[in-house]
């Protein structure tokens, strides 16, 4: 049974649902925010009550992850999307989620992105061209600390510097492997190389 909702409710979920139509996300809560004339806590304060009446769904109570639901209940087909960070910087260890080190999000349709607390990593120089990922692009990661071979993953050199590479482990050492013939394989000693996450998606960015 469908719970009538009240006029402001109604406009935030027709404003929520319209977004979605249009750009294949739901507008972020500071747009929101903004289309309606309403402060942040209002728009907070609707989502509540819009997921009390089940016309919405979160994941939890500050997730930014929103889905739409049909009448029964279940998440509307084209209204399945989810926000998540892009890191600024890669840090040793997990979680990697502090909010300082946010470089914006990226909105992901949650029927290709299944796995929990992803992070994406923009992608500077072109080694992994012939992997089809390029310069500017975005490493979709969920978060590991371990690899199989062959596996393409975001790895932490050194404690400093984070890299997208292939990994192999060999018997004495760890290889990360680009994909462009112009870059030399690289070897380090096991204690030189943090695994941080595997790439299970690429955005792409703006080209030149």
């Amino acid at each position: 049974m469908t719970v009538q909702l009240s006029p402001k409710q109604q406009h935030l979920l027709d404003y929520l649902t319209n977004g979605l139509d249009r750009q294949g996300h739901a507008p972020s809560l500071r747009q929101t925010a903004a289309a309606l004339g309403v402060s942040h806590a209002a728009v907070a304060q609707g989502l509540k009550a819009l997921e009390d009446k089940g016309y919405v769904k979160r994941e939890g109570r500050y997730s930014r992850t929103v889905y739409l639901l049909n009448p029964a209940g279940q998440t509307a087909a084209n209204h399945r999307w989810r926000e998540i960070p892009v890191i600024g910087r890669v840090t040793a260890g997990l979680p990697m989620y502090a909010q300082q080190e946010w470089d914006g999000t990226l909105v992901l349709d949650t029927a290709l992105f299944r796995e929990p607390h992803l992070f994406a990593l923009r992608v500077q120089g072109d080694s992994m061209r012939d992997a089809a990922i390029l310069d500017g692009d975005l490493a979709i990661c969920t978060p590991r600390q371990y690899a199989h071979n062959g596996e393409i993953v975001v790895a932490l050199v050194h404690q400093e510097e984070a890299t997208v590479k292939r990994f192999f482990l060999h018997a004495e050492r760890i290889e990360l492997r680009p994909e462009n013939p112009r870059y030399a394989p690289m070897f380090y000693a096991f204690d030189d190389v943090l695994v941080q996450g595997k790439v299970v998606g690429i955005q792409r960015g703006p080209q030149e």
